[in-house]
């Protein structure tokens, strides 16, 4: 036996006689240096006393030699259960392991898990303060949000259920966090104490807050002071949520847009919108820092910025950089990726040096990026250097294997790089969305050899706390918690891709005991595939082009998405699925017809539809709980919502006929088609506006569903008026 066996041997007996002894005293103790494994029998303890098995016997034991990272192996004798664990992080998963066997089938018995993919994350744009915003902080899910931020037991509850939904990833996304969490001695005026909000409301105008990313002088000329505290106090605040991530096995990286240094730099004016330029006849911000590019003055900012906020967090994992819209691909003589090494990757560097065994990884969004040029700079980046990439735009929802990574994938391949794939959900916001499926397929589509990982997140949307239900009972509580389900498919089938269908039956009868499970299982699923299928037919790349949930865009990109538009707009690129006008073109034309028609979509849709609707009604007790109610509630809107689009894409063909012949009974169907649509609209309205109320899209507008019903309307009058 080796040297090393040896002692990974004696360190797991002795974790284990130790983790046993402790037991003993309380059942809820861990072996020490281990809070992991102590928030693992935290879940162990509670799960005893419910099943009914206080007195079971539970050790643990680390057993590197035999287990990798994350890894855990369960094994039950005599009535004992004995965890194995690779690392700290798999001693936590087999104690939740564990105890959700105890908790779903009162009894433990022998088990293995290890990662499917080793890194499961979240993307989470982050509002720390309308000075130092997330990337589009006019919706109300960040305003409502930026005070949640600086609130304890959010980020515990939040990191709690992280954990046990088994993600070890969390990416804070911001332009420029460093006024609110640092101090910079040679910039004293940089640091930001209190936390403020804006009192300006959006009416949904095109850039009335300026781009995204930056903040706006309409804005600061109208803050509200939501919480007092000092910087040093932020900087304490920051350290413990760290902390805890760290704790519950959870590493913290912060990506940023670039160049945005928003509350130092002067303001932009309201309606201000520069995408690849340098703001014009810019006047100094705090110490002399502007947004140009060719400042030296903000570049030794931002690189003295970066090394201080890693030296301040010492549990930080990595960080991320984007070289953005606010970037001309070269100006004065420097070009993105100078100066992105310039600031970040020499800001690293120093702080590498005051700290000698730091290591940083280190993301580099592949957004406005040459990658050639990236790795010219980037090539010989002493610790992990990964790429990320908006691996289904912004339509997560849509389908499980898209289509777009390949080209990146073969770039990334002549550097040997992996890559983040940013799952983008700019798609559903309101309803809770439940198809295991979809997910299961989904991680399996991904090219393992080219995955660093993955995290999923909005770039129009704060998923902080909900604010917008009706319900006492459900108001206020995390949207983690509110869209339980969804939040737990991506982080376990990204773990245990093998998780079947008996398994999340027992969960979701865990969660609604009164119901029938398995009927709830497939009455969800069955609900949550329409909104793919809309997206599929009517696609529409990023964020502000399409909420599928209002059926609107931006309003500078035409507001609602009226029948015509579903004419021609394309439909996923490799769905094999015609437009209403290729399709017509072809009948008229008489030329075979290859792919899947919109008709076709529109029977799936309705039939998809009426299973949904059908299946709520039969799910429906007396004395069911509120959180079910609602849940049977959004099945029901969704189901309505895509009748409402089954309508639509129907009449949409009718006018592409009709376009093609001007046979006016083309016509005549379409309207009855719409007018059909829009008590589908009615119906859908009706409910949503049961449990919900109005909100502010940050990307999109205002989702509201009465005042939309008057666009609905005027679909009819379009087709009446050709």
């Amino acid at each position: 036996m080796t040297s090393n066996n040896r002692t990974g041997m004696f360190t797991a007996i002795l974790a284990a006689a130790l983790a046993g002894l402790l037991l003993s005293c309380s059942g809820s103790v861990a072996p020490s240096g281990m809070p992991e494994v102590a928030f693992a029998l935290q879940q162990i303890d509670a799960a005893k006393a419910s099943s009914g098995n206080e007195n079971l016997s539970v050790s643990f034991a680390l057993d590197e030699g035999r287990l990798g990272g994350q890894e855990y192996s369960i094994s039950v004798d005599a009535g004992e259960v004995r965890i194995a664990g690779g690392d700290a992080r798999g001693l936590m998963y087999g104690g939740f392991e564990a105890a959700e066997q105890l908790e779903l089938n009162g009894a433990v018995e022998a088990s293995s898990g290890k990662p499917f993919l080793e890194r499961r994350g979240v993307k989470f744009n982050i509002p720390l303060d309308a000075r130092t915003p997330s990337y589009d902080d006019s919706g109300d899910a960040a305003q409502k949000n930026i005070a949640e931020m600086w609130n304890w037991e959010f980020w515990e509850e939040y990191l709690d259920t992280m954990a046990l939904n088994r993600y070890n990833t969390l990416t804070l996304w911001n332009p420029h966090p460093f006024p609110s969490m640092i101090k910079l001695p040679d910039y004293p005026e940089v640091a930001l104490d209190d936390v403020y909000v804006t009192t300006l409301e959006p009416v949904g105008e095109e850039n009335e807050w300026g781009d995204p990313q930056l903040v706006t002088s309409n804005v600061m000329a109208s803050l509200e002071r939501v919480k007092e505290i000092s910087i040093d106090e932020k900087i304490a605040f920051w350290q413990r949520v760290m902390r805890h991530a760290k704790e519950r096995g959870i590493d913290i990286y912060y990506i940023t847009w670039n160049i945005c240094p928003n509350s130092v730099a002067q303001p932009v004016p309201p309606y201000y919108k520069t995408f690849g330029i340098n703001l014009k006849d810019e006047k100094p911000g705090k110490h002399g820092v502007t947004h140009a590019i060719d400042n030296p003055i903000t570049v030794d900012y931002h690189r003295k910025a970066v090394k201080t906020f890693l030296l301040t967090y010492p549990d930080i994992k990595g960080l991320g950089a984007t070289a953005g819209e606010h970037m001309p691909q070269s100006w004065a003589g420097v070009n993105r990726e100078e100066w992105l090494w310039n600031t970040y990757g020499l800001g690293i560097l120093d702080a590498k040096k005051e700290q000698p065994g730091r290591k940083v990884d280190f993301i580099h969004r592949v957004w406005h990026s040459d990658m050639d040029q990236m790795m010219e700079y980037w090539g010989d980046y002493p610790d992990t250097f990964e790429a990320s990439f908006k691996y289904a735009r912004a339509r997560l929802y849509s389908t499980p294997e898209p289509p777009f990574a390949t080209e990146h994938i073969e770039q990334m391949r002549q550097y040997g790089l992996k890559s983040w794939w940013n799952l983008r959900n700019d798609d559903i916001f309101v309803y809770r969305w439940g198809d295991p499926d979809y997910v299961r397929q989904f991680l399996r589509f991904l090219d393992k050899d080219a995955t660093a990982g993955y995290y999923v997140g909005s770039d129009g949307y704060v998923w902080g706390r909900e604010f917008i239900s009706k319900n006492p009972e459900l108001a206020g509580e995390l949207e983690a918690k509110k869209h339980w389900y969804r939040f737990m498919l991506w982080g376990r089938l990204g773990y245990d891709d093998s998780l079947d269908e008996a398994f999340f039956t027992k969960r979701l009868q865990a969660r609604y005991p009164d119901t029938d499970a398995s009927a709830l299982y497939k009455t969800w699923q069955t609900a949550s595939k329409i909104i793919p299928a809309v997206n599929r037919f009517h696609w529409r790349n990023w964020d502000a082009e399409f909420s599928v949930e209002a059926c609107i865009a931006r309003p500078k990109l035409g507001g609602y998405r009226e029948v015509t538009e579903f004419v021609h707009n394309p439909t996923l690129e490799g769905s094999g699925v015609l437009n209403p006008a290729e399709y017509a073109k072809a009948r008229t034309d008489g030329t075979p017809i290859e792919g899947k028609t919109p008709l076709d979509v529109v029977n799936e849709i309705r039939e998809l539809a009426k299973l949904s609707i059908d299946g709520a009604a039969a799910l429906r007790r007396e004395g069911a709980g509120e959180e079910l109610k609602t849940l049977l509630g959004d099945i029901d809107a969704m189901a309505h919502l895509g009748q409402y689009y089954a309508g639509k894409i129907h009449a949409a063909v009718e006018v592409a006929l009709y376009r093609q012949t001007e046979d006016r009974q083309h016509q005549s169907a379409a309207l009855a088609h719409l007018e059909q649509a829009l008590e589908d609209w009615k119906e859908y309205a009706r409910i949503s506006e049961l449990h919900y109320k109005p909100q502010m899209l940050a990307r999109t507008n205002r989702l509201d569903w009465t005042a939309l019903t008057e666009e609905a309307e005027r679909d009819i009058q379009i087709v009446n008026d050709m």
